[in-house]
């Protein structure tokens, strides 16, 4: 069995993801994808996480501990989602580099269910957004205290990616960019669900009709029904030819409140996130949505 692991660098999205996930459980099923309820395995890897601190699990072990999961479904590849996999949003910056338990956490997920068995699925998002969402209103104080005296032009997130890819180089490893997501959603569902490129799912424009107008979202739908066979490329490209007139302003704003955040902050940070995709698409055996 394969098991799908995903988190991500956006809380809210985490969590709007998994319940597409969740609508599509029964076509997904189907296809002999299993995505439980996260109420069916929180606990379970939590205890499970606990006991390897005693001992490594035994082949049986892990197993029983599908098994559990599944509660008597039976599947080839099973989706397990938590927005807190790598720790809660206190915890995303320590050690000068970002979610600095990745690599161990994964480390105990190749423990749990085998190194070759396993996938990780996340999102990533630039530092100059990131940090304030996680935050919110802070002080100076609560800022410095969250970096941890960390310059956060320092912060990589190829250095994540790689500690994870030293930790299990073995497992998958699915990497996307929070601002791609609205063009790329179905995309990633189905990747995850491991589906064919182009296949229906529900929910397949949930994002995007969250950030577009209702005119613009019926006039885009119009579009695809005159133009059933476009690419997922191309279907990106008229999601973005639309977002140009029909976008939702306030949807796009990012609050960026942070003492300190002035304008050459941001500009520094989001061009050092940029340049830094080029060295996570060469990391090896990662694979970057979309390609």
């Amino acid at each position: 069995m394969q098991v799908i692991l995903h988190t991500g660098a956006h809380y809210t999205e985490d969590v709007r993801l998994l319940k597409c996930l969740l609508r599509n459980k029964q076509d997904f099923a189907r296809h002999g994808t299993a995505v439980p309820g996260p109420g069916k395995y929180r606990a379970l890897l939590g205890d499970a996480f606990a006991a390897l601190q005693e001992a490594p699990p035994s082949p049986e072990a892990r197993e029983v501990l599908i098994d559990a999961i599944l509660d008597e479904e039976t599947a080839d590849r099973l989706i397990l989602s938590n927005a807190h996999f790598f720790g809660a949003p206190r915890q995303a910056v320590g050690q000068g580099r970002l979610y600095p338990l990745a690599a161990p956490r994964m480390g105990q997920m190749a423990q749990l269910f085998g190194e070759g068995r396993i996938e990780m699925f996340m999102a990533i998002r630039n530092p100059a957004t990131l940090i304030p969402a996680l935050l919110g209103k802070t002080t100076p104080e609560g800022l410095r205290a969250f970096l941890g005296g960390a310059d956060p032009r320092e912060l990589r997130w190829s250095d994540t990616l790689a500690g994870i890819r030293a930790a299990v180089p073995a497992a998958g490893l699915t990497v996307w960019c929070h601002e791609d997501m609205p063009l790329i959603w179905a995309e990633v569902i189905r990747a995850m669900a491991g589906l064919e490129p182009g296949r229906k799912i529900t929910g397949g424009f949930d994002l995007l009709a969250s950030i577009m107008t209702g005119e613009g979202m019926r006039l885009f739908r119009a579009h695809l029904g005159r133009h059933p066979t476009l690419s997922d490329a191309e279907k990106r490209q008229v999601m973005a030819d639309f977002l140009e007139d029909y976008a939702l302003e306030e949807a796009l704003e990012d609050e960026l409140d942070l003492p300190g955040w002035t304008e050459a902050v941001v500009r520094d940070l989001t061009e050092i996130y940029e340049a830094d995709l080029q060295r996570i698409a060469a990391i090896p055996g990662l694979r970057l949505i979309p390609s």
